[in-house]
């Protein structure tokens, strides 16, 4: 049987993730139809989990 993905993970183990061009793609077109862009709208949680699944800014050692 396999294992279960932790407790606070919602995607599926393969399930597909979003890619900077995803996100924008998303951006671009809230922006064109005049939605919200701005802090905690769904076009700049798409850029987060875009940064987050490209690993982007980690650099292996602990920040100071």
């Amino acid at each position: 049987m396999p294992a279960k993905p932790p407790s606070g993970s919602r995607a599926a183990p393969n399930a597909n993730k979003t890619t900077p061009a995803d996100a924008s793609r998303i951006q671009s077109t809230q922006a064109k139809a005049g939605a919200d862009t701005t802090k905690g709208s769904f076009p700049a949680r798409a850029q987060a989990a875009a940064t987050r699944n490209t690993g982007a800014g980690k650099t292996g050692k602990a920040a100071k």
